[in-house]
Parts: structure tokens; C-alpha cells; sequence
């Protein structure tokens, strides 16, 4: 690898494509002991370094998102032009060449500038021969570009659909065998699309609408949770809107904040919220419990709970909220709450592989591995069997995962009611679209919504 520019140490102001190709680094390091970072977080500190404007935000999230999602095509469609060499180049040049590809191939760009500016690029963070090889190779894809994959070409239609859309073949096989022929194509295809938004809060949904539509904002309100507002909308104009009017919102995904509805909390009833991280369902339950209510708030990771503090301080000018107990530690143990306190209802919101919400997350796809279900699957069951002891007789649990993988929803429930003293609850009826064979909540990942298990248990009186 190339020494780096001092620009590129130093926060002076960059170019989008030179962001972006930083923000690839950041999450495919390629060096042995590197850290990977999320994309999110890789694309918000790059950003604000290169003292990038709105407009090159935008820009620099487009390549940088839509080369990770992409990554098996741009590999597949620089392959006839890099042969052999592709394994000795150095990292930094292999993602910018991905990059510079995903730029000439998904978008509409100029194309004399694009070249120009990738083979500066290649220049500056490798040498000239490298420069001259970006050139060389992105000249003889324009030429010949490299055809889209054909079925005949592949050994089954996932394997196919996992070359065409960019995804794992693993990952498309497990999707076909839980959603079916019908759905399986749609679902990867929108696995590139962007994410969908959300808006949940404390205020008037009406009127939060209304401010959208004159600013010339797609939203609705969402059929699928009762305090969502659908965004279609980019999610800056979103927390512009909330930024700006000062208003008490916080972006959250529609299937996130349905699972509050499946709880079900009533006004001054006890709640335990475990693995509640920054606490979007936990302000969701404090709204519907009131101050005569309890919320218990538990989760491993001490900065998140802070956070969750602040925000229940931040937003109880708004509405009427109980001040949470809160309690760090690993909600497995035991002994982490007191074994004589009993809650009305309990939400699991379990660590998962998060295969529903990959379109949030463009790395996600080639950080997961088909072993990793299986494994989050015995932390899953370890904790829905440590929370269980806490809710009183007649009350509930909604254990919730943001993953459509059989073994981390289905398998988990079904295992935990053959030895425990609980019953599945019947979903409300707004649910029923959604519902599973059991009658358990399953979402594809679809229609711009996460895919998302959630399953309601009623401990036996």
C-alpha cells in the first residue's frame, strides 16, 4: 500500500470519491490486527474530515454504500481485466477500482471525469504504474463492459441471484427456503435499494406530516406500527425537519417500533426492557406506561445506557415519562435483576445476526457467515430463558430479533415452550398480514420494511 497523502491525515477538504474510497478502507482494512469499521460510522467521521458539503455527502454515501453492496459483481465485472493480478495489487487499489467501476456501471456519470479522477486517485494513494494501470483497466471495461450474469451459467438460482444481485449464495439460499419462490428475486433486489425511514415520537403525527407535505416530503402514516410515520424521503431531509422544528422525533425503522405494539404495555403497568440499547422501544413503552408505571431498562454496554438516560431527560418536556431504572450487565445472568422482582411485561429485543436489516448495514452482508445463526441462536435461548423467571404469572414476553433466519426465531421459541411454562399470544389482528404458520410475526425483508421476527408468550397462571 502506497503511503497517504497529508491531506488525507491532516482533515484538509477532499472529494467525495476520495472519501468514499477512505470509507472502503475503513471497513475492508485488508491488514492483519485493523479493526473493520461499520459503514455508518466509517462514512460519518470521513465526512466530516474531508469537509464535505451536502451535495458530496450524498455523493460520497452513493459510492461508497453502493460499492459494498455490489462488491461480488464489481469483482465479477473487473475479473477478465485484472486476471491474475488482482491478487497482488494492493488493497487500497482494489477498492478503488471497485469503486471507480460501480461509479461508470450504476450510475450516470461523466465519464472523461471519472477517469480523470480515479487515475489521480490511483497516482496519489499507490504511483504512477499504478495509475497507469487504473487507467488500462477502466479504458478496457468501457470498451467491453462485462455482461450481466446469465442463469445458464450458474449451478442453481441461488446461485444465480446471489452473482446478479451482489448477495452471499448462502444467504439467498436461506431467504428461498423461508419466503419462497415468489418473493425470493424481490427480496434481493431490494436488499440494493435504499433503506426506508421512519419517524416515532411524542407528538402530533398529523401535524409532523402536514410540515412534510410542505416541504414537498413523501410520508404516510404506517400500517404496520402504531407510532410510526413512513418516511420516503432521504433521512437528512428527516432529521432536518426534526432538527429544525425542534420536534419530539427520533428516526427508527417501522419494524422496530411495531414490536412495542405486539408488547402491548398499559398505563402504569411494570416493564423490563432487556438488551434496550439506546432506548427507542424503551421511550416507546415510558409514553404508553405513564409516570404511574416502572420501566426497568437493561443492557451490557454502559455508553448506551447513558444515552438512553439522556434522551428520557431530553424528552420529558414533551410528554410524562417515568424515570427508568437502569442496570448494566449481561441480562443472561442470573443474578443481574433481583430474583423476587416480577414485571407485568418483559421485551427481548435479542443480539441476532441481523439479516433483516442489511440494506441498513451495506458491509453486513459479507461480515455474516451461515455458522453465525447457530451460534447467536445459543445466546438467544440462554437469555429468554434468564429473563422468563422475572414475569409474573398471566404476564408477557415479546422476544424480538431483527432476522428472518429460522433458527434464531422459530427454532428458539419453539424450543423454549417445550420446557418452560409459557404460551404463544395471538398477534393483534393488525398483525395478521404478517403472521406465521404459528401465528408469530415474520416480516420479509420488503416493500422498503426490515426483516424482523417477534413472538409473544404468556406465562400460564
Amino acid at each position: 500500500m502506497g503511503t497517504l497523502p497529508a491531506d488525507a491525515l491532516g482533515g484538509a477538504r477532499m472529494s467525495a470519491r476520495e472519501v468514499a474510497l477512505l470509507v472502503l478502507r475503513d471497513v475492508f482494512p485488508g491488514e492483519a490486527g485493523v479493526e473493520a469499521r461499520p459503514a455508518q460510522a466509517a462514512l460519518a467521521y470521513r465526512a466530516q474530515r474531508g469537509k464535505l458539503d451536502a451535495r458530496d455527502r450524498r455523493f460520497a454515501t452513493e459510492l461508497s454504500y453502493g460499492a459494498i453492496k455490489m462488491r461480488r459483481a464489481l469483482d465479477d465485472a473487473l475479473r477478465p481485466f485484472l486476471k491474475e493480478r488482482a491478487k497482488t495489487l494492493p488493497t487500497t487499489m482494489q477498492e478503488l477500482l471497485r469503486l471507480a467501476v460501480y461509479e461508470l456501471r450504476y450510475t450516470q456519470p461523466d465519464v472523461h471525469a471519472t477517469l480523470f479522477e480515479w487515475v489521480n486517485l490511483a497516482k496519489r494513494y499507490g504511483h504512477q504504474g499504478l495509475g497507469s494501470l487504473t487507467n488500462a483497466v477502466l479504458r478496457s471495461y468501457l470498451r467491453e463492459p462485462t455482461p450481466a450474469p446469465e442463469r445458464e451459467n450458474y449451478a442453481d438460482v441461488d446461485d444465480y441471484y446471489g452473482a446478479l444481485y451482489s448477495l452471499p449464495t448462502w444467504m439467498v439460499r436461506r431467504w428461498h427456503a423461508r419466503f419462497g419462490d415468489e418473493a425470493i428475486e424481490r427480496i434481493c433486489r431490494e436488499a440494493n435499494d435504499p433503506a426506508a425511514h421512519a419517524l416515532v415520537g411524542l407528538g402530533n403525527a398529523d401535524e409532523v406530516l402536514a410540515m412534510m407535505a410542505s416541504r414537498g416530503m413523501d410520508a404516510s402514516r404506517s400500517s404496520l406500527a402504531r407510532d410510526a410515520v413512513v418516511v420516503r424521503a432521504s433521512e437528512s431531509a428527516a432529521l432536518d425537519l426534526v432538527e429544525s422544528e425542534a420536534l419530539p422525533f427520533w428516526m427508527q425503522s417501522e419494524s422496530s417500533a411495531a414490536i412495542v405494539d405486539l408488547l402491548d404495555p398499559r398505563a402504569g403497568e411494570r416493564i423490563l426492557d432487556c438488551c434496550s440499547g439506546r432506548g427507542n422501544k424503551a421511550l416507546q413503552i415510558g409514553v404508553r406506561i405513564g409516570p404511574s408505571g416502572a420501566l426497568t431498562c437493561v443492557d451490557r454496554d454502559a455508553r448506551k445506557i447513558s444515552v438512553l438516560q439522556q434522551r428520557f431527560e431530553k424528552f420529558a418536556r414533551f410528554a410524562e415519562l417515568p424515570l427508568p431504572a437502569v442496570v448494566v450487565g449481561d441480562a443472561a445472568d442470573p443474578a443481574l435483576v433481583p430474583s423476587e422482582m416480577l414485571f407485568d411485561r418483559v421485551l427481548l429485543d435479542a443480539p441476532c445476526t441481523a439479516i433483516g436489516v442489511i440494506a441498513r448495514h451495506p458491509e453486513a452482508r459479507w461480515r455474516r457467515r451461515p455458522e453465525d445463526a447457530e451460534r447467536m441462536a445459543t445466546l438467544q435461548a440462554a437469555l429468554l430463558s434468564a429473563i422468563s423467571a422475572h414475569v409474573k404469572p398471566g404476564g408477557r414476553i415479546v422476544y424480538a430479533v431483527c432476522s428472518t433466519e429460522e433458527c434464531e426465531s422459530s427454532n428458539v421459541i419453539d424450543a423454549f415452550l417445550a420446557d418452560a411454562d409459557f404460551a404463544r399470544v395471538p398477534a393483534p389482528e393488525s398483525f395478521a398480514p404478517y403472521c406465521d404458520r404459528n401465528g408469530d410475526v415474520l416480516t420479509a425483508p420488503l416493500d422498503g420494511r426490515d426483516g424482523f421476527f417477534a413472538a409473544a408468550l404468556e406465562r400460564k397462571r
